[in-house]
């Protein structure tokens, strides 16, 4: 026996502001029957298939350490570079920039100081993982 991820959970101080927040960053979407609201403690987004999911649970206390888990991001329509751009001009701030032409990321942090790194999209480089997609 296995067990599968059933979502992703991101402590957060504002639970709708994330929720909005990270909606925009990665095109997902709120449930229409059960739509996120300012003031919810809970606020879950999903993935335009449904398969994937983030919660975001509000909690007392703030971020005070690196993050132990974050998101690596891949652009899939604009470039490693022009992601970066859009989303610190989304609210992100750039943590460490470890950008070369060739290779590498840009480790971002979301307005409650969440690490996010954004990678070079799939035009940009071969998919080591390829094999494993079906």
């Amino acid at each position: 026996m296995t067990s599968r991820i059933a979502h992703t959970t991101v402590d957060a101080r504002d639970a709708y502001a994330q929720s909005h927040w990270w909606s925009e960053v990665l095109g997902w979407s709120q449930d229409p029957e059960d739509p996120n609201e300012p003031g919810h403690e809970e606020c879950m987004i999903f993935s335009p298939d449904g398969r994937q999911r983030l919660l975001f649970i509000e909690v007392s206390e703030g971020k005070t350490v690196k993050n132990r888990l974050h998101l690596d991001l891949t652009p899939t329509d604009r470039s490693r570079d022009e992601e970066v751009e859009r989303l610190l001009a989304h609210g992100a701030t750039m943590h460490r920039d470890l950008r070369t032409p060739e290779a590498g990321w840009a480790t971002l942090r979301d307005p409650e100081g969440n690490e996010l790194c954004i990678l070079r999209s799939e035009a940009e480089r071969p998919d080591p993982y390829a094999h494993l997609v079906r």
